[in-house]
């Protein structure tokens, strides 16, 4: 039966938010998280392939330990870059271009990656890649939250981006099996083309938000196709005019994170994303090489390090409900529980099983914690600098990421264990346990 839509029939105008906000998350919702999830699943497999082969390629081209620090900090500043470029871009072109491009601009990135013979062009392509994979992250996260009601929203955006932590942990399994058997480049091989294979899809399927374009103005039948996807049984008459309560805002983007009282939240945020990410990166980047170190073979030691990654799955869907119910207290209770564990990763390192087990939780903890920060900052901001405000906090991030691999690769370079590397490493998340409980009082 065909429901009329009753909203302010007065002056024939709906709140699309606030129509969102009502409906149940139907099918239309969920594959917009799966073909977002998609995207971040090569993205998160492209961002992680690195770390899992650079004990092979260290090897092979005969390097010392931690040479390849600039490597992963050219790729984590190219990230930086798209994170903070891309999604200010967004705001003002809209969602779905920028994500089609910034896939293939990584795809492409890591296919080429595949000739490197040097450490100099693998340093500059890991750059032109991350400039891709940062452009798609913010941009994902923001258009899956403005199809998400109010009351899910978290649970949404976490599951959307556990699909990071999949394919990164998956990059880990892939190059554990692949390395022996076809060398180092092949894992480059896979990463390049299946973000190339997915674009077809992206184009069809992917649809551009129904909050810029009710904000653009001008978008009518666009935003009432989708809104009849959203909820099927909705009639909609020619004249209705689709709104969102939000103003129009002008100037520069980024300045409207510090305007209207979100300054405080806004540098809080920053905080969070510089240490969570610090701290992931430096974990992702540089356990295979720590646990080879110990005498772990290279494939075994990819394998280990991959449960960062599905610990981070783990907690992503475990925090969701608890997320969109506690906020910022059950982040900063997360990031507690990532201090303990990075900790003890290396009070467990004389066991494969403890360390396995350790790692697994701080993924659980550090990753959870990062990808709930995301969804919490998606939805803090309003509309118009949602990509921006979600792309400066992983921009920011980034420099953390940057950071990160750095200190790694010196700690390795000047022979600190492993006992006292992870409990220097423990102390970024303490920080962003702390940001995250004056976030309680700030948002």
């Amino acid at each position: 039966m065909t429901i009329a839509v009753k909203e302010r029939s007065a002056s024939n105008v709906i709140d699309v938010p606030d129509y969102i906000d009502r409906q149940p998350v139907g099918a239309f919702q969920i594959r917009l998280l799966l073909i977002c999830a998609a995207v971040l699943f090569i993205d998160g497999f492209d961002t992680q392939a690195i770390g899992y082969v650079a004990p092979a390629v260290a090897h092979e081209w005969k390097l010392p330990r931690g040479a390849l620090g600039p490597v992963f900090s050219a790729g984590l500043f190219g990230l930086m870059i798209g994170a903070l470029v891309f999604g200010t871009i967004a705001d003002r072109i809209g969602r779905k271009r920028i994500i089609l491009f910034s896939t293939a601009a990584f795809g492409i990135g890591t296919l080429l990656t595949v000739l490197v013979q040097d450490a100099t062009w693998l340093m500059a392509l890991r750059f032109l890649t991350g400039l891709g994979l940062g452009g798609a992250m913010p941009n994902a996260v923001a258009l899956t939250s403005e199809f998400s009601p109010h009351r899910r929203r978290a649970t949404m955006v976490m599951a959307m981006f556990a699909g990071f932590s999949v394919g990164a942990a998956l990059g880990g399994l892939l190059a554990a099996a692949l390395i022996p058997a076809y060398g180092w480049r092949s894992v480059f091989l896979v990463g390049g083309l299946g973000p190339l294979l997915l674009l077809p899809v992206l184009l069809y399927a992917l649809p551009e938000s129904i909050r810029y374009l009710a904000l653009l103005g001008g978008r009518d039948r666009e935003v009432a196709a989708l809104l009849r996807h959203i909820a099927p049984a909705m009639a909609i008459s020619e004249d209705v005019r689709f709104v969102v309560q939000e103003p129009k805002l002008t100037g520069l983007p980024v300045a409207h994170l510090f305007a209207e009282h979100r300054a405080v939240t806004t540098l809080l945020l920053w905080v969070v994303f510089f240490m969570s990410l610090l701290d992931l990166y430096l974990l992702a980047n540089w356990l295979p090489t720590v646990l080879n170190d110990l005498g772990v073979s290279v494939s075994v030691a990819a394998a280990i390090g991959a449960m960062l990654q599905v610990g981070g799955v783990a907690g992503t869907f475990t925090l969701g409900r608890f997320i969109d119910r506690f906020s910022f207290r059950a982040l900063a209770l997360t990031y507690l529980g990532a201090a303990v564990a990075i900790a003890a990763i290396g009070l467990t390192s004389h066991s494969i099983l403890l360390v396995t087990v350790a790692i697994f939780v701080a993924g659980f903890c550090i990753v959870g914690g990062q990808i709930a920060s995301n969804a919490l900052t998606a939805t803090y901001y309003p509309t118009a600098i949602r990509s921006t405000g979600v792309g400066w906090a992983l921009g920011i991030g980034r420099v953390g990421s940057i950071v990160g691999p750095l200190i790694g690769g010196l700690m390795l370079a000047h022979q600190i264990g492993a006992q006292s590397l992870f409990a220097i490493a423990a102390v970024p998340a303490l920080i962003a346990m702390a940001a995250a409980f004056l976030l309680v009082r700030a948002a």
